[in-house]
């Protein structure tokens, strides 16, 4: 008896498959188009090719311990002690492993944080076992700073050994002041303060790591990989140098700094940078005489990435982020809740939160392997750049005299604002898309629960006595947001949003595409979309328009149906009452022609939608 399968090939009978076959395919693709159509680049100026050989000769970047999991950490913000201390212990008693306490003023506290007082740091960490395994890592800032002492003293006042404790401190004046954009003291007075706390905590017996080299300043303020690496670096060195000049051996330094990074849904970009700030830390402990021991690094999902509209896709978001950093080998992940932006996240968005790093933890086994991008083509070639890149900036910013000086010079600053004035054009044209926020928007979307609670008001802190360019946090879909808040102002103040007729022109063959395009390109800014049936008589087309409600319109076609009938159909809308008339499409030949019947502009492909929508908004608001 036969097999139907029994004539066909082996897998050896095949023919390899090389580059150069497969170059001949893209080209017949491609039909034309120059190749390097389909090469990526980072806002580093970073080339990604579409495809990449195997990279040979190269060994796993030692991260965490092999199979171990990474510590799933809990964000924990809330005002009231009482209720923070309540979450910290559902959140324990559910599968996290760690607390990242956000106090008040700290630099990723985002409007909210915990009062840094020796009360209420008793009250949130009542019935917390410190010595049980429990990790904790502290966010703290200049008006903050005394929350790690509290620590420290509630820990020693409990009677738990210090050194049984997993705490990371969390000092950071440097990422401090790029966020606040001044410093009431220079470097040189920082630096005492800095190291005197390290060692007063190491000689209570807490084995650290004490301060923090944290690239989210970096990352939060738009700014490129490299750039966010070298900050990191910078600060981490200037902290090394620091704990050393103040005499403690290198060897005991090196377990004193730890690094924070951002954690955002391009996976390989994030993977790639994880893996890179282990070799570059890596080549500074093996230039100072050291033998190299994995750095510390904990990962907090970006804040950049947020979105306010269709928030649930920030769930997405957040787990294609901490799928990046735990594969590239984090030590900790902290996940933000996905209604973060909105305000102080309820508990469901705290069991998400959780959630998100259990499933991929528990369920999908991530720990299991370490560091499986060794090897992969593409993840070598992309870690190998960013080590460049962002080496030679941090050499630049050692010859500027180092972390703080590079702020004082605007080094830092100068690039990541030519960093985020390329990503935001890119945003405003929906290259880079926003799920929920530049494409795909939800006018209807319920409103999303957050909690209520009053922010701690802390006292201004220091003399605003040495300033610079500062480098506040920022969420990229913030512009589109605003439109949105303008559109649901008109909702609520004339019980309507701002309507846009899809004057359709044809058959659904000839308007469909350009259709769905523009309704999407204006409920991005919260225009509401009206469709129609597919028109040829202008008075009809008109009389529709009219009966919409809406005050604007659209025409929809191919370009062979404009030709025909784009100019008459323009002219009757204009005669309609149609305030602003716009045409999906980019501009022809017939471009005055229409323009003169009364069409305003065009929206198409790789248009700014960002600056159309606002100046729709505010031609709408003239008389």
């Amino acid at each position: 008896m036969t097999s139907a399968t029994d004539d066909l090939p082996l897998a050896a009978d095949f023919p390899k498959a090389t580059v150069d076959d497969w170059r001949k395919l893209v080209d017949g693709v491609l039909k034309g188009a120059p190749f390097e159509k389909l090469v990526a680049k980072t806002y580093d100026g970073l080339k990604i090719d579409p495809l990449y050989p195997r990279a040979k000769g190269v060994a796993p970047v030692v991260g965490r311990p092999a199979a171990a999991p990474w510590r799933i950490m809990q964000r924990i913000d809330h005002p009231d002690a009482s209720a923070a201390n309540a979450q910290a212990l559902t959140d324990l008693e559910n599968g996290a492993t760690g607390l990242a306490l956000v106090f008040a003023g700290g630099n990723a506290a985002h409007g909210f944080g915990l009062e840094p007082t020796a009360d209420a740091v008793a009250r949130i960490l009542k019935d917390v076992h410190l010595d049980a395994g429990i990790g904790l890592e502290l966010e703290i800032g200049p008006q903050s700073r005394m929350a790690a002492i509290h620590v420290a003293e509630y820990v020693k006042s409990k009677g738990i050994d210090p050194g049984a404790c997993d705490i990371r401190f969390g000092l950071d004046p440097l990422a401090a002041c790029a966020v606040w954009g001044h410093s009431p003291y220079t470097w040189d007075e920082i630096v005492p303060a800095i190291t005197g706390g390290v060692k007063g905590l190491s000689a209570l017996g807490f084995k650290g790591p004490f301060t923090s080299a944290d690239g989210r300043v970096i990352h939060d303020a738009g700014g490129s990989e490299a750039q966010e690496l070298a900050f990191a670096l910078a600060c981490g060195v200037a902290y090394f140098r620091a704990i050393e000049g103040a005499g403690v051996p290198l060897e005991q330094a090196q377990g004193m700094v730890y690094a924070r990074l951002a954690a955002d849904a391009d996976q390989f970009l994030t993977m790639a940078k994880f893996r890179a700030l282990r070799l570059l830390w890596a080549r500074i402990e093996t230039a100072c005489g050291l033998t190299p021991k994995p750095l510390y690094i904990a990962a907090d999902t970006a804040w950049r990435m947020l979105t306010q509209r269709d928030p649930y896709v920030n769930m997405l978001r957040a787990t294609m982020a901490t799928f990046a950093a735990g594969l590239a080998g984090a030590n900790a992940v902290t996940v933000l809740p996905h209604t973060l932006a909105l305000g102080l996240p309820d508990p469901f968005a705290r069991r998400v939160a959780r959630n998100t790093q259990l499933v991929l933890l528990e369920e999908s086994n991530l720990a299991k392997v370490s560091d499986p991008a060794a090897g992969a083509g593409g993840i070598e070639t992309l870690t190998g750049q960013l080590c460049d890149a962002a080496w030679a900036l941090f050499q630049e910013s050692e010859r500027a005299g180092g972390a703080f000086a590079a702020l004082q010079q605007g080094l830092f600053q100068s690039k990541v604002a030519a960093a985020r004035k390329a990503r935001d054009a890119n945003i405003a044209k929906r290259r880079d898309v926003l799920t929920g926020a530049s494409e795909f928007p939800n006018l209807h979307e319920n409103e999303t629960a957050v909690l209520k609670a009053t922010p701690i008001a802390l006292a201004p802190y220091g003399e605003q006595k040495y300033k610079f360019d500062a480098l506040p946090p920022i969420r990229l879909a913030e512009p589109f947001e605003a439109l949105r808040d303008e559109s649901d102002a008109a909702l609520k103040a004339h019980g309507a949003r701002p309507k846009v007729f899809l004057a359709n022109l044809g058959t659904p063959a000839d308007f469909t595409a350009r259709a769905t395009f523009a309704k999407s390109l204006f409920e991005t800014g919260g225009i509401q979309a009206v469709d129609s049936q597919g028109f040829a008589d202008p008075a009809q087309l008109a009389a529709a328009f009219k009966a919409s409600g809406a005050g604007l319109a659209c025409l929809c076609s191919s370009d062979k149906v404009y030709a025909e009938h784009a100019e008459a159909a323009a002219q009757a809308l204009q005669t309609a009452g149609a305030r602003l008339i716009y045409l999906a499409g980019r501009p022809t030949d017939a471009e005055a022609a229409l323009r003169a019947a009364g069409v305003t502009g065009f929206v198409f492909a790789g248009g700014d939608a960002l600056a159309t929508l606002q100046d729709t908004y505010r031609r709408m608001e003239q008389p």
